[in-house]
């Protein structure tokens, strides 16, 4: 069994998840403090937008803006020398964009949740608005926080449309666990795409006990 498609997975998802997860906070916080109500509604929608889309049509917007003769695509070739479109970084780009709403949403509602009389007592004492935000808001918010992270991760490690599209499915280069898998059972070598499969469900339940780990950390603080 080639093991390059476990290696380029569990990369891709850790360096896509570092992306994700900073970013799902920042820009939480962000829209958390809108105050146009409207306009809120507008930004989450279109933020959450991947996570109802099909992946192929993610994939699809990607490769649009990515692709070498698309105005981001050619902007990073010709002052950087980048060619993004199936490369490993079109596999970590694939991953955060499909992953990012769930990181967003999980944070937002963690943020939402924190008892307003804790900011406002802050806010009485002259607190900064950044300060009430790293110190007392995320704090709270972490078990929320951390489960978004750990169904990002999940879900970056998972994705196979979008990667399809902008990433292709290159044997030692951007071919993930899924592709692999799909690679596997098209070409009927079985033995491996069980051997695949294996390896997949094994990381996923592990996922899934850690994000059911920080959900009961979470409902504790609650009650408290």
């Amino acid at each position: 069994m080639d093991f390059s498609p476990v290696l380029i997975s569990m990369r891709t998802a850790a360096a896509s998840i570092v992306i994700t997860f900073f970013l799902g906070i920042l820009t939480a916080r962000w829209v958390c403090s809108l105050r146009h109500q409207k306009l809120q509604a507008v930004i989450d929608g279109l933020l959450t937008l991947p996570l109802v889309l099909p992946p192929t049509v993610v994939g699809f917007f990607l490769l649009y803006l990515f692709g070498v003769q698309r105005p981001a695509g050619a902007f990073l070739l010709e002052f950087f020398s980048i060619k993004l479109v199936f490369s490993w970084g079109a596999t970590v780009l694939a991953a955060v964009v499909v992953s990012f709403p769930l990181m967003y949403r999980s944070a937002r509602g963690a943020f939402s949740q924190v008892d307003a009389s804790l900011i406002h007592a802050a806010q009485t004492l002259g607190l900064s608005d950044r300060y009430i935000f790293w110190r007392i808001i995320l704090p709270i918010s972490l078990p929320g926080v951390m489960t978004g992270g750990i169904l990002a991760f999940a879900r970056g490690l998972g994705e196979f449309g979008a990667t399809t599209m902008i990433a292709g499915n290159i044997a030692g280069k951007t071919r993930t666990l899924p592709l692999a898998i799909y690679s596997s059972v098209a070409s009927g070598n079985l033995t491996d795409a069980y051997d695949y499969v294996f390896i997949i469900v094994c990381i996923s339940f592990v996922i899934v006990v850690l994000m059911n780990l920080f959900a009961a950390k979470e409902r504790r603080s609650a009650k408290v």
